[in-house]
């Protein structure tokens, strides 16, 4: 009896990471074996850089606080630790806006905490 193989099967997982590979530079968008691992190693690169995204973001709002706080005599330290005292429910991403957008209420908040 001949040996049964899903050539279904493979055919669409092979579609499927080509589809992936789509816009890549030269065999990496036609070549299956090449475009398996460019597609693997882009799916690693997504999965950490979407953790380090956050990291990245959470340290530009610190600067963007920060920056806001010493225009008004105050370092950024010194700020949350007012902040946290004085019971201000405020997240950094909030601040940050507040502090590029709206100087005004960001320097409400600072003489509030004063």
């Amino acid at each position: 009896m001949p040996r049964s193989v899903n050539s279904v099967a493979k055919r669409a997982r092979r579609k499927k990471v080509l589809k992936q590979a789509k816009g890549y530079f030269g065999r990496r968008k036609n070549v299956w074996t090449v475009a398996k691992n460019a597609v693997d190693k882009a799916m690693q690169y997504s999965y950490r850089d979407r953790k380090a995204k956050k990291r990245t973001f959470r340290s530009l709002w610190i600067q963007r606080i920060n920056a806001g706080a010493r225009q008004h005599g105050m370092s950024y330290s010194k700020f949350m630790g007012q902040l946290k005292a004085n019971n201000i429910e405020l997240n950094r991403k909030v601040l940050a806006d507040l502090a590029m957008n709206n100087p005004e209420a960001f320097k409400a908040i600072v003489d509030k905490v004063k």
